[in-house]
């Protein structure tokens, strides 16, 4: 009884029970506050749910979970929105990926970078591991957003058919096989390495705490479920007032994909400080490249599948300001994981490149 009373059992309930009462009507000012609220509930019930199968199937395949689970969200919101949006929401898949991408690289990077090294003096992590998922990150978005901006067979920055086609197979290749490594051909690299100036068991009390027992991973599987289900059906309940609250503040609409992207990574990055705070900067880099992974790996298969039955062109092509900021995220990232160590100046430059990202967001 008192385990149907916790807040990440009720909320998700709550939400489904929302949805339903919502779904397909004009709710109202104080019903869209009420929507909002259940939603950003149901979005940290969901990852707690996923933290909780994490803990039973230990790491690094529990920051998989939870990357896949933040992703599921992601791409959940994004179909939904193009859905509603119609031709408006061209570029809503390519503005929300890169999105993902530059908060999980620079923000979740850089926060968990100056978190860990303020502690302990320097942060420590595999490089082995973390330069190969930087790679990926790498060669998927420039497959899947640069390209685009300079092929031919499209007008604009459009893939054709067979370019989005062969884009799509390339990224699930690349996300599968990263996935295999990660978690079964070198699974070593992806595992916490020892961090200098960690006092011992204090620290590390959560890390041989008592797996969940089978029931109780069970339970929070199919609540994950469940939460995810109430996340994309009003994530299409909210998508007006979104769009509103943008444009009502003078931003561009392209600001939509930054807001979902905060939404589905804000409680990545507190999984990810805490592990920083633990002194095990490995798993949150695992979940900084590990949803930028996911997120281009299985996003853009998902939106080339609908773009079958989605009206208006697909825009995925990255603008001139945006590639120049994947770019130099790129190098500044390739220096910060080579060494395997890094201090608080690392993490300073990763979280001035996102305050750039959103200020040239704001005003392009």
């Amino acid at each position: 009884m008192r385990r149907l009373l916790e807040w990440t059992v009720l909320v998700p309930v709550l939400a489904i029970v929302a949805l339903a009462l919502t779904w397909g009507g004009d709710p109202g000012a104080v019903l869209v506050g009420v929507v909002a609220v259940l939603l950003a509930g149901s979005v940290l019930a969901a990852v707690h749910h996923a933290e909780v199968v994490a803990h039973r199937v230990g790491e690094p395949f529990g920051s998989l979970v939870l990357a896949v689970a933040v992703t599921v969200i992601e791409v959940g919101l994004i179909v939904t929105l193009m859905i509603s949006g119609g031709s408006e929401s061209a570029t809503l898949a390519r503005d929300t990926v890169f999105a993902a991408l530059m908060i999980a690289t620079t923000g979740i990077v850089g926060l968990s970078l100056l978190v860990g090294a303020r502690r302990y003096g320097v942060a420590m992590f595999n490089a082995e591991g973390s330069g190969a998922a930087l790679a990926t990150v790498t060669t998927l978005a420039t497959l899947s957003l640069v390209l685009p901006t300079f092929t031919t067979s499209e007008p604009g920055p459009e893939f054709s058919p067979g370019q989005l086609t062969f884009a799509a197979l390339a990224s699930l290749t690349l996300y599968a096989t990263f996935v295999t490594t990660q978690t079964v051909r070198h699974r070593d690299f992806f595992l916490p390495v020892a961090q200098e100036g960690v006092p011992g068991r204090d620290e590390h009390a959560d890390e041989h705490a008592t797996p969940p027992t089978n029931r109780a991973t069970l339970t929070s599987l199919g609540l994950l479920l469940v939460a995810l289900v109430a996340v994309v059906g009003l994530a299409k309940v909210e998508s007006p007032a979104i769009e509103e609250a943008v444009a009502a503040a003078g931003f561009p609409p392209s600001f939509v994909g930054v807001v979902i992207a905060m939404l589905v990574l804000l409680p990545e990055t507190l999984a990810a400080v805490r592990a920083a705070r633990r002194g095990r900067l490995q798993t949150s880099l695992n979940l900084a490249y590990g949803s930028s992974i996911a997120s281009i790996g299985l996003t853009i298969p998902t939106i080339a599948l609908a773009s079958v039955w989605l009206e208006g062109p697909l825009v995925l092509g990255l603008g001139p300001v945006q590639m120049v900021l994947l770019g130099l995220t790129v190098v500044v990232s390739v220096l910060t994981v080579v060494p395997g160590r890094a201090t608080r100046l690392q993490g300073g430059v990763h979280l001035v490149l996102l305050a750039a990202f959103v200020f040239l967001a704001i005003n392009p």
